[in-house]
């Protein structure tokens, strides 16, 4: 399989020809709502990935973009969602905009203390990594329950070097997740429209076009909060109207 845009050139191309058959419908959604619909699938990929069942506890690491969006739609299938990361606004950011009940600072000194009691004892039967870190992937298993399916969202270019006997202690279940399907696809899509997704709390910044080259540098300081900055489509009437004359 090749994906265009990541194995192969053409994701930054004017004009995009492909088989009408593997569009989706918008299904009237707004254009800043579609533009999430992409990374909101990956999470949704990784939690199906997971076959989180209901009143299960999913331990989510990392609280970026595609973190929240796997919280999301952890908590969609029935999960009970704690959030762990190192970014304290993150972690409110999940509490207030988001409905996360457990939030953890990964740089807390008894982290197994507090998943261990918000579990009753059990831990987190499900796993999701969103980081890429490979410290934070090694400290996962610690958190893992027996049994535990273990989910790599995230992708850290490096080997993958964990302890085998913690993992292997708890006959645990290793697993991938990568990009998504048009079941996911489609189920952000249903999601959105259900209103179990408020996509304005990712848009935290939007500019026109030609302030990007200005702004760019500003979206990558954490300082300023950003989950998904939006750039305007100014010129999309223009851009229709040029589509419109060349299929003539």
């Amino acid at each position: 399989m090749q994906v265009c845009g990541v194995h192969v050139d053409g994701g930054m191309r004017e004009y995009l020809q492909v088989p009408s058959q593997t569009l989706l419908h918008g299904e009237g959604l707004s254009y800043e709502e579609l533009a999430l619909v992409e990374p909101l699938a990956i999470g949704a990929h990784g939690v199906r990935r997971a076959d989180v069942q209901s009143g299960e506890f999913v331990l989510v690491i990392g609280a970026g973009p595609i973190g929240l969006g796997t919280m999301e739609f952890a908590r969609i299938a029935g999960g009970n969602v704690i959030a762990l990361d190192i970014n304290d606004d993150r972690l409110s950011f999940c509490k207030e905009k988001l409905g996360v009940t457990h939030t953890i600072n990964a740089l807390s000194p008894d982290v197994t203390e507090q998943l261990n009691k918000i579990t009753n004892g059990d831990m987190p039967t499900v796993v999701i990594d969103a980081t890429g870190n490979q410290k934070a992937i090694n400290n996962a298993i610690n958190y893992m329950a027996h049994g535990a399916r273990f989910v790599l969202i995230g992708l850290q270019k490096g080997d993958l070097i964990f302890n085998h006997p913690e993992f292997h202690k708890r006959e645990s279940t290793l697993m991938s997740s990568r990009n998504a399907t048009i079941e996911d696809f489609e189920h952000v899509i249903k999601s959105m429209k259900a209103g179990l997704v408020n996509p304005t709390n990712y848009i935290t910044h939007q500019v026109k076009f030609e302030q990007v080259k200005d702004e760019f540098e500003s979206w990558l300081d954490p300082k300023n909060g950003v989950i998904k900055a939006m750039v305007k489509a100014v010129a999309i009437e223009s851009f229709k109207k040029r589509l419109l004359r060349a299929s003539q």
